[in-house]
């Protein structure tokens, strides 16, 4: 089981989606602490160590560090938006 730390961004963006949507990344989050890189991620191409995962419009962006076992989520934000980030 992996520890999952938002990004001081990525906890504000999360604060401010609505309860339903809020309650279904939680749940994302929570699958990716049992298997960071199950069948709903996929590694970005450009940008190397990062991965993302969908839920719904919405992306989260994240980085796995096997030594700490920690996921740290950089990014969560429509998918029109995040790619542009990085």
């Amino acid at each position: 089981m992996y520890d999952v730390i938002l990004s001081r961004q990525a906890a504000r963006y999360l604060d401010h989606l609505d309860r339903i949507t809020q309650q279904r990344m939680i749940a994302r989050l929570e699958q990716l602490a049992e298997d960071p890189c199950g069948p709903l991620t996929k590694p970005l191409t450009n940008a190397e160590g990062l991965r993302s995962t969908r839920v719904g419009t919405w992306r989260i962006v994240y980085r796995i560090d096997e030594s700490t076992q920690e996921i740290r989520v950089s990014d969560i934000a429509p998918r029109g938006e995040v790619y542009r980030r990085l």
